[in-house]
């Protein structure tokens, strides 16, 4: 399988065109998601990468998505200035995502997960839209270097008692309570950083806001993903001391999400509202991770997974709005319904699901994680409810103010759509409505 994915990425870097390139990462997520359905069921480490299941689902992930940001970057490929360097860099982030879900080494996994930073950098600085993207770039790159090095102290702590970094050969560490504290949240920090947590959370919107379409949609699609593939990572180092401060991790998560939603609702902006959507959604499945619990784990790789597509759809569509428009302001986009009515149809599909709707896998992952913090503890279902209701809420406030009322005086006229763009929102939304099925055979 090792010799399948780097034939894949090497027919992708000899390609020449555009659409090969795209061909070619279509086939690779195909050949792999067949792969992952013929192992399906084994769960240890015994599968050709070494890798388990969740390290599949997201390197599946990461083909998909990234097969769909070139769909989406149409205007990139049409001006043709840089396109070959727009690829490569695309190309060398999937590489540093598929490494950092197959590693089998927490010193290899670190430098993986920050190797992805520096084409994501790129990406914001080189193709963003307003002069505020240096801003952006250097919140995420301070962010995330301050979560970082932390983590890094840690790993070379755990080979210094353990004498080995080797994921599966890694034991709980034995010291006082008080260090295992301190080793635990230099350990965590950088992966709650990168999810992101409310109160770390203030590079994700700028960086959404000022990333072209292809950072925003590989952003919003994977590399939040490395948060919570990270804690799954981690966590089990320390179950005991994560176990005990649970419920410090599970407050922030629901009061957090909630105060986030109130942002979202008080937006005037499409794509910092979808940005800061993420960051609620990403509250719960926080929840999920640190409660050590099968309902908590298999929901919130469930989140992950739907709102992944589901997120990077929206994105995609956002970007419709403003290449037509050439404005991002809610008030300036709305009653959009009477210039392009058929796109109207795939922004309800996708706002039912990131409001986690059925027949999607955001339910499915929610009911689970909800199903989780429940039982965890009955009082936490106040905080689920409300973050439920206000899921709801903002994404019908997107959907309303987006769609209905009287348009913008200055619009005049705006084309429909392409039959590219709603080949990539298909592909967002057909596999976010099967994948159901697939997720109620695992939990069941």
């Amino acid at each position: 399988m090792l010799k399948f994915i780097f034939m894949v990425l090497l027919m992708t870097l000899c390609s020449s065109s555009w659409v090969s390139i795209q061909l070619s990462l279509f086939l690779g997520s195909l050949l792999f998601s067949v792969f992952c359905l013929s192992s399906f069921g084994e769960f240890q480490y015994g599968w050709s990468l070494g890798i388990d299941w969740v390290g599949y689902l997201l390197i599946l992930l990461s083909f998909w998505i990234l097969a769909l940001v070139l769909g989406a970057s149409e205007s990139v490929k049409r001006s043709g200035t840089f396109s070959g360097v727009f690829l490569t860099v695309n190309l060398l982030l999937l590489l540093s995502l598929i490494l950092t879900f197959s590693c089998l080494d927490y010193l290899l996994f670190y430098i993986c997960f920050e190797s992805s930073l520096i084409p994501t950098m790129i990406l914001i600085l080189g193709w963003g839209y307003q002069p505020e993207r240096l801003q952006a770039g250097v919140y995420m790159l301070f962010y995330t270097l301050f979560g970082s090095l932390p983590l890094l102290i840690s790993f070379l702590s755990l080979y210094n008692l353990g004498g080995t970094m080797v994921m599966s050969l890694s034991d709980s560490p034995e010291l006082e309570f008080s260090l295992i504290l301190i080793w635990y949240l230099s350990s965590v920090v950088a992966f709650v950083v990168k999810l992101p947590m409310y109160l770390v959370h203030l590079w994700l919107p700028k960086a959404h806001v000022e990333a072209p379409v292809a950072g925003s949609m590989i952003l919003a699609g994977v590399l939040l993903k490395l948060g919570g593939y990270g804690l799954i990572r981690i966590c089990p180092l320390f179950s005991k001391v994560g176990v005990s401060l649970s419920w410090i991790w599970v407050s922030l998560g629901l009061v957090g999400g909630i105060i986030v939603s109130l942002i979202c609702l008080r937006q005037g902006d499409m794509k910092s509202l979808i940005a800061y959507s993420s960051v609620a959604h990403m509250a719960l499945v926080l929840c999920g991770l640190m409660l050590y619990s099968w309902w908590g784990l298999c929901g919130a790789i469930a989140v992950m997974i739907g709102h992944g597509l589901c997120s990077s759809g929206l994105f995609c569509l956002a970007n419709v709005s403003y290449e037509r428009l050439g404005s991002r302001s809610l008030f300036i986009s709305k009653g959009l319904l009477s210039f392009m009515p058929t796109l109207c149809l795939w922004w309800f599909a996708l706002s039912v699901g990131n409001m986690a709707a059925p027949p999607t896998l955001n339910l499915l992952g929610e009911v689970s994680l909800i199903v989780g913090v429940i039982s965890w503890s009955s009082w936490s279902g106040l905080g689920v409810v409300f973050l439920s209701f206000l899921s709801a809420a903002y994404t019908l406030y997107l959907f309303s103010l987006s769609q209905h009322g009287k348009y913008f005086s200055s619009v005049f006229s705006c084309s429909s759509g392409e039959v590219r763009e709603y080949l990539v929102l298909m592909l967002h939304w057909l596999p976010l409505n099967i994948l159901i099925l697939v997720g109620y055979m695992f939990i069941v």
